[in-house]
């Protein structure tokens, strides 16, 4: 498919909200109060994203991804890229920090580190692109273990306090998590 023929950024976002509304459930459902765990990155892409020890005071949004999956490149992705633009105020101030993490469980050989940082000039990401670090003979990436995620893409919210408020694998209505972190986002100091 040439790019011209792509969709626009902002019409995935309205199509996968649309379609994805039908099926979702109101976000408290998916609040996951508990302690974020740190991370486990090999590598950044994009400068360095920090850690959940360095950034509490601030609302983290967490991209698991990888770049071949498909409810990613449709839905998490274009909706972190539209939270991006429409955060850049609260990006630039510090009271916001968006990651991706890329946690690879399958395909290992073919989501490497080389075909990653194509993906990320490809598709324009601009926000910190970490790599989840995998331990010898585990399939699963550390992150992903300790975050306990069901797969790609999963969307995860921590509070200024470090605790885990949202946590949710696949797609979901982002109406009702907008105004949930952006609400939090108030009660950062500047």
């Amino acid at each position: 498919m040439s790019r011209s023929h792509l969709p626009t950024r902002r019409s995935v976002v309205a199509a996968g909200t649309a379609a994805l509304a039908a099926t979702s459930v109101p976000a408290a459902a998916f609040s996951a109060s508990r302690p974020a765990p740190m991370w486990e990155i090999t590598d950044w892409l994009n400068g360095d994203g920090g850690n959940v020890d360095t950034l509490k005071g601030k609302v983290v949004i967490i991209d698991f991804f990888q770049l071949w999956c498909p409810g990613c490149n449709r839905f998490s992705g274009p909706l972190m890229q539209h939270w991006q633009e429409k955060l850049v105020n609260e990006i630039e101030g510090g009271r916001l920090q968006m990651v991706k993490i890329h946690t690879v469980f399958e395909g290992h050989d073919y989501q490497n580190a080389t075909k990653l940082k194509s993906y990320v000039a490809e598709k324009k990401i601009t926000m910190p692109v970490g790599i989840d670090r995998h331990e010898p003979g585990q399939r699963v990436p550390i992150t992903m273990r300790r975050y306990r995620t069901s797969g790609t893409p999963e969307m995860v919210i921590i509070g200024p306090d470090g605790m885990i408020v949202f946590q949710k694998f696949g797609g979901f209505d982002p109406e009702p998590v907008e105004s949930m972190f952006v609400n939090l986002l108030q009660k950062v100091a500047t």
